[in-house]
């Protein structure tokens, strides 16, 4: 009888109640006790992950192979206890033959329990050892124990030997697998989080995270648009170095990477940053140290040389040390980039982000460990044999944990390995750690740009200059004062960049180690100011009208005009015309004015039949800089039907006549330039009749178009003859 457990009554998760209409199987072995206390009524009925509807609530692949061991294990203990249970079942009554004489030992029978209380288990063991000769094992046992008994006795003993043995293999093979899957099977986010933070840590994924939020501030008219779009906080100097020193070493290591922008790199990170961020400088090398003495020194006249100066001359002097900037905590600096730059400031805070997450898991382990050490607490796990003790002490974790990212970016070891040890270490927690490499390999991307490409470095150029009139940030108190200096200071980048080009504004405030980032709408400055909608108004009747246009104006535009000289010739000759015909015009005019207007809206009418026309253009203006920009998806257009059949119907008139215009012009210009020699030696040439030519022939043939005709050359060459 099939039951649909489905429908049945629910106990929870893992238990169904079975239906009234079950009949109960036969149990002859049970008491009294048996019947009050044992269930009859509920049923296990697990819930298996392939079933479950929550992502959550899956078991990942490793924890399904841990299980599946639980059950391999489960399986083979069943069949070892059934198989001892026979057996001493069987030794008991061999016991009992041994006891009788043998008439009563040939006259000894065995019930369906077989000398115990049963009659299932003993039977199953014996299924299991004969096979399809049970049946007949099993009535030989009931006939003639005496006989049987021995046989089957010997023959359990035998099996349980082998399938000890086997599970003595069995039991090393399982530790082994659970000691390679345990970490892995806890960690739930690990195993999505490589492919997900991949894809992140792209720079199309960050540049679309802050204009999304971008966006949504914009949509969102109650909310704060002023504030910054993202909003970052660095607790610890020590990380920023150890980030640097992780960059510096990918640095080192590349081999696309020029020497000069190699130094470059790491005096941005040891000087520029840390001077940015209001953090102590970092140490150069001797040797680096030198050669930016000996740049500074040299006197070298080439581009490229000037280039790499200018270059390095930032780098090494970064920010000026301000008194007033080291003392005080209410300080900020403004530093307007692009997307080079964003991106870099972005992923590096991602890096210290990171490190620092790494440094305080270490140091909360070290905490725990230090606490288990004091009540002598073994681990659960490794006094389990789940997982292997650690070789390292917790307050090694960290230290190892950047030698592993270095070895994993020079390529001295394994992915799969880095992120076992990471596990062993740091546990549910280490998955962070797995795409360490791709941030780093990302940040140096992103670096030899920046000293690479002359928009960047020039941004870093102007950061450096305006910090002398104060447009680059200072104290908080005067922040007032430096308004029009910043504004000053954005435009002027905003002009540096193109208009595809996103503008950032990085802001660092001391007090608190806050980074801010946010990203500006320079599609649209409105101002209210009266004045300059006033000069927005002149602007625009100016443009629109050509009544004001002032002499000098007009003289600059005849000794130097901006039209094509030929429109202005044409321009010329009509008016001149028009002139002419203007008193006959008037005087027509005046005598039917009626007849006029009418030929006027009949000719209008005519011209206008068959075209198609919409005015949906639209167009914005910035009051501040008065450029125009056209609104997105709004257009204008004109179309006349049956145009392309009659343009193609003209094609060939048209094409004749230009033709004839063209021949007309050559031929004046062959008279007067050419002489019949020349027109001689050119037609030998085309047809191939002069001395040390390759012997050939050459075919004119005259080709007739709908148009002109014209003459096509094609040249044979004799095939040599071999004997």
């Amino acid at each position: 009888m099939e039951i649909d457990f489905s429908s049945c009554k629910r106990y929870g998760a893992s238990y169904r109640a079975l239906p009234k209409s079950y009949t109960q199987p036969k149990c002859t072995g049970r008491t009294a006790l048996c019947k009050e206390v044992l269930n009859d009524t509920w049923v296990s009925f697990p819930s298996w992950s392939e079933d479950s509807q929550f992502v959550t609530s899956r078991k990942t692949q490793f924890e399904e192979h841990i299980y599946r061991c639980e059950d391999e294990r489960y399986e083979l203990d069943i069949v070892l206890e059934t198989n001892l249970a026979t057996i001493r079942v069987l030794e008991g009554v061999q016991k009992k033959l041994s006891r009788m004489s043998s008439e009563e030992a040939g006259k000894f029978r065995l019930d369906n329990c077989m000398g115990g209380t049963s009659e299932v288990v003993h039977r199953r063991a014996i299924q299991r050892i004969y096979g399809d000769k049970a049946s007949d094992i099993i009535e030989g046992l009931k006939k003639n124990p005496a006989v049987a008994v021995p046989l089957v006795l010997r023959r359990l003993k035998a099996k349980e030997e082998e399938w000890r043995e086997a599970q003595r293999g069995f039991n090393k093979i399982w530790r082994d697998q659970n000691e390679k899957y345990y970490l892995k099977s806890l960690d739930h986010q690990g195993i999505n989080f490589k492919q997900t933070d991949t894809k992140a840590l792209r720079s199309k994924s960050l540049i679309n995270e802050i204009e999304t939020i971008f966006d949504e501030r914009q949509e969102d008219s109650n909310g704060d648009s002023h504030s910054a779009h993202l909003s970052f906080t660095f607790t610890d100097s020590a990380i920023v170095e150890d980030a640097a020193a992780l960059i510096i070493h990918h640095v080192k290591r590349q081999t696309g990477i020029h020497k000069e922008d190699k130094q470059k790199i790491k005096q941005l990170l040891l000087h520029f940053l840390q001077d940015f961020m209001y953090f102590q400088r970092g140490e150069l090398s001797d040797d680096e140290d030198d050669e930016d003495l000996e740049t500074d020194q040299s006197q070298q006249g080439g581009s490229s040389n000037k280039k790499v100066n200018r270059t390095r001359s930032c780098m090494v002097n970064g920010i000026s040390d301000d008194g007033d900037k080291m003392h005080t905590d209410d300080v900020y600096n403004l530093f307007f980039v692009n997307n080079h730059w964003y991106l870099f400031f972005r992923l590096h805070q991602i890096l210290c982000e990171r490190l620092h997450k790494m440094y305080r898991q270490a140091m909360l382990i070290a905490e725990q460990e230090g606490s288990n050490l004091k009540s002598n607490k073994e681990s659960t796990a490794v006094a389990l044999r789940l997982r292997p003790p650690n070789e390292l002490e917790p307050e090694e974790y960290y230290p190892a944990f950047l030698e592993m990212v270095r070895n994993l970016l020079d390529g001295n070891i394994e992915s799969t390995t880095y992120e076992d040890q990471m596990r062993e270490m740091y546990g549910i927690h280490a998955y962070i750690s797995f795409t360490m490499d791709k941030v780093v390999q990302n940040i140096v991307r992103q670096l030899q740009h920046i000293v690479t490409e002359d928009v960047n470095i020039n941004l870093m150029e102007m950061y450096l200059s305006e910090m002398k009139t104060g447009g680059s940030g200072g104290s908080y108190g005067s922040q007032s004062g430096r308004s029009q200096a910043e504004a000053s200071y954005q435009r002027r980048a905003e002009q540096t960049l193109s208009d595809d080009q996103n503008v950032f504004k990085i802001t660092y405030c001391k007090q608190g180690n806050r980074l801010t980032l946010e990203l500006l709408d320079t599609d649209e400055d409105h101002s209210d100011d009266p004045v300059e909608v006033e000069k927005w108004s002149d602007y625009v009747e100016r443009f629109v009208g050509n009544e004001n246009t002032t002499p000098e104006l007009r003289e600059a535009l005849s000794r130097k005009p901006v039209f094509l000289p030929r429109n202005v010739r044409r321009g010329r000759q009509q008016k001149a015309g028009s002139d002419t015909d203007s008193a006959s015009e008037d005087a027509e005019k005046e005598k039917k004015p009626s007849e006029e207007k009418e030929n006027e809206s009949t000719n209008k009418e005519k011209d206008m039949a068959g075209v198609e026309m919409a005015s949906n253009m639209e167009c914005k203006f910035n009051l501040n800089s008065y450029k125009m920009v056209y609104v997105v998806n709004s257009e204008d257009y004109m179309y006349r039907r049956a145009a392309l059949k009659k343009a193609r119907e003209s094609h060939p008139v048209i094409s004749a006549k230009l033709h004839q215009r063209f021949r007309k012009w050559l031929c004046g210009w062959e008279t007067d330039h050419i002489s019949e020699e020349q027109r001689a030696s050119c037609k030998d040439w085309l047809l191939g009749r002069f001395e040390d030519i390759k012997d050939c022939q050459t075919i004119e043939t005259v080709v007739k178009t709908p148009c002109f005709d014209y003459c096509r050359y094609h040249v044979d060459y004799a095939t040599e003859q071999t004997s």
